[in-house]
């Protein structure tokens, strides 16, 4: 493959303000990620000291193995919602290396309210629990859990994906074989009582370790039986009576040891054949992002320099390099392993659609996982592009992607809006991992199309009623409505809501997406043998 020659002068005033800006928001970024995982409230971490026990991100890191990596996923889950009080969603969850496995780690945070799960907590436990089933990921459960925040229990209850999709999804990678181990570092109260005993190995912790479905307070309330947390639940109950533990254990460390020995005995799966070579570094230095990516949303780039700076050698192999230029499609390597990259360069056009659906064919026939790399409005509008058929042509592409045989990646690059998200494997189609860049939009339009739109509809419908507002009171409506739809597409909003598996610095992209793919290849994939459609 050739290498992709720069056009970037590293000592521009351009590169050096977009550089100066994006550095900012990386450190904001940084900071933001420590304080959601080491930042708690005094009197929760003098009470994990008394009772002898860790911090779920002490855990994580007694768990791997040294000097592996670990890819953390969703760390800030929930910073916008449930007023600020569940950083991370309560829990700490991503992918790591145990005894040489690739695994699914997910901890709850003993920290914050005891571990109770808020409604994010569930669906980020669900998600986790989805990407193990998707890649055939073994997991390993810290669980420290005062079961539901009671007073959000009708946000986390009873749908389809509120907390029972945790467990329902437990029992079915039970069913695929994959195998779950579970350490007991705290109460599992109720709900949360099913996540060991779901399990294949369950270990629990002598002293703080506990698990019954209602806890010594409840059981008075609502037998008249006075009985201790030891003699309700606790570990030599489970271990030597009731069978529901496997393991009793006097510590975290001794707990923790168990489990990674435990997962040193799971076989090691014969990962999918794609094709791979040395790992080569990017020829261009992936710091260089911070002075390519602009610091305004609507500003353009050309996404061949993002390219340049994620696949080995800066090499790229790009397809139909003069036909829908608004669209960069092409073959390269990330850490090794072959894919096929899909980058926007500008709306799409019908030409720029045919084409991502004759290029996804080539990744589907040469089983190269396809990573999406997003800054896209939509597609064109207006009479000319309708005529031309942009609704068939977006359809083409999006029912190529949805239909891929191969894993797929989303990199929320710069901005992502309307059906532009759609074609390019946004959150609803089924992207393996999807990531976001820390000055990333996602929205159904940008803020201020919106802002124009509603601002238009609200002075039309007070006009109605016999209110002329005046210029000024017309401006208050644009910027209240534009301040919350900028608020509302932000990366960090679209991260609290589990949008995304997780805002990364954009020079670490080509090691998650590494992580990523080799995750993936824990579960083969089929090839659909259909012929070949040149759109």
């Amino acid at each position: 493959m050739r290498r992709i020659h720069s056009t970037i002068d590293t000592n521009s005033s351009q590169f050096l303000t977009y550089q100066r800006h994006n550095q900012s928001l990386v450190d904001e970024f940084r900071q933001r990620d420590f304080d959601a995982k080491h930042k708690r409230p005094q009197k929760g971490l003098d009470r994990l000291e008394k009772q002898g026990k860790n911090l779920a991100s002490q855990r994580v890191e007694m768990l791997l193995d040294p000097g592996t990596p670990f890819l953390e996923l969703s760390s800030l889950a929930a910073n916008a919602s449930d007023n600020g009080e569940a950083p991370g969603a309560s829990v700490l969850s991503g992918i790591g290396i145990i005894n040489g496995r690739e695994v699914i780690v997910i901890a709850g945070d003993g920290s914050i309210k005891g571990g109770a799960w808020f409604p994010l907590s569930a669906k980020k436990i669900t998600r986790a629990l989805d990407i193990a089933i998707e890649n055939h990921l073994p997991v390993v459960h810290l669980v420290d859990s005062a079961g539901a925040f009671l007073q959000l229990q009708s946000e986390l209850f009873a749908d389809k994906y509120h907390g029972g999709r945790v467990f329902r999804n437990q029992c079915i990678l039970s069913g695929l074989g994959i195998e779950q181990v579970a350490v007991v570092m705290g109460h599992c109260t109720a709900g949360s009582a099913y996540v060991p005993t779901l399990c294949d190995y369950s270990i629990i912790v002598r002293k703080i370790g506990a698990c019954f479905l209602g806890g010594p307070p409840l059981v008075k309330a609502a037998t008249g039986e006075e009985v201790t947390v030891e003699e309700l639940g606790g570990a030599d109950v489970h271990a030597s009576i009731s069978g529901t533990s496997d393991y009793a254990v006097n510590s975290e460390e001794e707990g923790i040891a168990l489990a990674r020995e435990i997962v040193g005995t799971f076989r090691k799966r014969n990962k999918a054949i794609i094709d791979k070579q040395e790992i080569e570094a990017p020829y261009y230095d992936p710091e260089e992002l911070y002075g390519i990516i602009p610091d305004d949303v609507k500003k353009q780039f050309d996404v061949r320099e993002v390219i340049a700076r994620i696949v080995d050698g800066s090499r790229f192999h790009e397809f139909k390099p003069d036909y829908g230029e608004t669209l960069i499609c092409g073959f390269a390597h990330i850490m090794g392993y072959k894919v096929g990259i899909l980058g926007n360069n500008g709306v799409l056009f019908n030409d720029s659609a045919k084409k991502a659906a004759q290029f996804m064919q080539h990744c589907n026939r040469s089983r190269a996982p396809v990573v999406f790399l997003q800054n896209i409005t939509g597609f064109m509008i207006g009479k000319e592009y309708e005529h031309e058929g942009i609704c068939k042509d977006g359809a083409k592409m999006l029912m190529t992607q949805v239909n891929l045989d191969v894993p797929k990646f989303t990199v929320m690059i710069n901005g992502s809006f309307g059906a532009g998200n759609y074609a390019m494997c946004g959150r609803a189609y089924d992207a393996r991992f999807h990531f976001i860049w820390p000055q990333a939009q996602t929205s159904l339009m940008g803020s201020e199309q919106a802002a124009k739109t509603l601002t238009g509809v609200k002075v039309a419908s007070l006009q109605r009623r016999g209110e002329v507002p005046t210029e000024e009171e017309i401006q208050e409506i644009h910027d209240a409505i534009a301040k919350d739809f900028a608020q509302r597409s932000s990366a960090y909003y679209s991260t609290s809501e589990l949008w995304d598996d997780g805002i990364i610095d954009p020079a670490d992209t080509r090691k998650a997406l590494g992580m990523a793919i080799s995750a993936s290849l824990n579960k083969d994939f089929k090839e659909t043998a259909n012929g070949y459609l040149r759109l």
